[in-house]
């Protein structure tokens, strides 16, 4: 097969599914092996976790927090409980947010290489990047030990600047891409450094922080699939948008 021509980098929660894949897969799961007890300790999780970020935690130091919540826990069971919770919910309507999912189509018919870059964990993407073909997971890994979770990460969690070394390694390893003609998108300020590495970046949502930050990205409604052609026509960026170095 022919190298691609272009990588095509996509968040995943609130970019491509419309959940936040870490906090309802915990639900799911501490509600399936613990029941009401299990729905409880899920809950109190995420309280914490979002307590701790409006106080002003970074997100990188969250993203660790949370996975200290599956110490202990069997990795076999729980990559059996992801394939049931993502059976389930993908069989409801707006589990993925049409445009995204409609533009890594457009995409892979184009030939691109397609990667989910997320902080959430491979037993959870695997599904989702299987049913949008694709090639590769950046992301997040749970270390495990004889079989068991141990709340601890192999490596950085992929959030923030991890995104930017990771896309920056996929990059490295591949220089018959040109950067300028690959495209990331993503919903949150988070996601920045990740789209700000790439000739086309697009902005899933509409985030302020995001259109100030990049003001020469595109924007796309994450329900709007009608917009999609539109993504991979060439554009001519003006003088005033040509990004700043480090952005």
């Amino acid at each position: 097969m022919s190298r691609p021509a272009r990588l095509v980098f996509s968040d995943v929660d609130e970019t491509l599914i419309a959940v936040k894949s870490l906090f309802d897969f915990l639900a799911y799961y501490f509600c399936a092996t613990r029941g009401t007890p299990g729905a409880r300790h899920a809950a109190g999780v995420r309280r914490e976790l979002s307590r701790r970020t409006s106080a002003g935690a970074p997100r990188e130091a969250m993203n660790r927090l949370y996975y200290r919540a599956w110490a202990g826990e069997p990795a076999a069971r729980v990559e059996e409980l992801a394939r049931v919770w993502y059976a389930e919910r993908s069989a409801a309507a707006g589990f993925y947010l049409a445009s995204t999912r409609q533009a890594l189509e457009v995409h892979r018919e184009a030939g691109d290489m397609v990667i989910l870059v997320s902080g959430s964990f491979p037993a959870v993407l695997a599904p989702i990047a299987a049913e949008v073909g694709a090639a590769c997971l950046l992301c997040s890994v749970p270390e495990a030990r004889a079989g068991v979770l141990t709340g601890r990460l192999v490596g950085e969690p992929c959030i923030g600047e991890a995104k930017r070394t990771a896309i920056r390694a996929m990059l490295r390893s591949r220089p018959a891409v040109d950067p300028a003609h690959c495209y990331a998108y993503g919903d949150h300020v988070s996601d920045l450094p990740m789209l700000a590495e790439v000739g086309n970046p697009v902005i899933v949502g509409g985030s302020v922080q995001l259109r100030a930050r990049l003001p020469w990205a595109r924007v796309l409604h994450p329900q709007t699939a009608s917009e999609v052609p539109a993504l991979l026509r060439p554009r001519e960026r003006r003088r005033e948008e040509t990004p700043r170095a480090g952005v």
